[in-house]
């Protein structure tokens, strides 16, 4: 099972329309994933939050993707979750790593603090990749973030996106690609793509800028 979670912004009560931007840039994602994994029987579920903001201290969308997990094991019994987020997803992903179901963890161009805790990513797989162009959230704190996790889980990846901004959009067949390959690869239904195990196994700090 995949959860994908999408962007937002720092504080907004805004409602999260089904049009929205920062959602309908996951379901591409989603899609990709049912497809190759349909053999499989891996679902793909996009969370729309309550709220489009960050909104601390409520912190609306962990909120939400706590509820997105317990509904998906309601659903489907207790079955390992990938998680995909973008920017504040990618935050909302990482926070939300320690449940129980969840084994691995996608965060693209996640919107990440100095501070951000790392504890509760042990023993998950954890993939980072971040344009370096990005203007909204700041790769340099993906890849301090990739560091401090490789710490705690040994299984971290880091990728360094070139000519790419925060939209994902000028190389985006690369970044379904690589969403799909980590996320079925950790589900264990396909073996991961070879660039992806590499990238796994590099050492920290030095090994966490590979080029996509």
């Amino acid at each position: 099972m995949a959860l994908l979670l999408h962007g937002g912004r720092e504080r907004s009560h805004g409602r999260v329309h089904r049009y929205r931007s920062a959602y309908l840039r996951m379901l591409p994602f989603a899609r990709d994933i049912r497809h190759e994994g349909a053999a499989d029987g891996v679902a793909a579920w996009a969370l729309r939050y309550r709220y489009r903001g960050w909104n601390a201290p409520e912190l609306d969308p962990v909120l939400d993707a706590a509820w997105a997990l317990d509904e998906i094991r309601r659903a489907h019994g207790d079955v390992p979750v990938a998680l995909v987020g973008h920017s504040m997803g990618g935050r909302t992903a990482l926070r939300v790593a320690g449940a129980d179901s969840v084994v691995a963890v996608c965060a693209l161009a996640p919107w990440t603090k100095p501070n951000e805790p790392v504890e509760q990513l042990a023993g998950r797989t954890v993939l980072i990749a971040h344009g370096l162009l990005d203007k909204m959230t700041d790769p340099e704190l993906s890849f301090r973030y990739a560091a401090r996790a490789k710490a705690v889980t040994e299984r971290v990846a880091h990728f360094d996106v070139h000519d790419e901004g925060h939209a994902m959009l000028r190389k985006s067949a690369a970044w379904t690609r690589l969403v799909t390959g980590f996320t079925l690869g950790a589900l264990g239904t396909q073996p991961f793509d070879p660039v992806i195990t590499n990238a796994l196994g590099q050492p920290s700090p030095e090994g966490l800028r590979i080029p996509l």
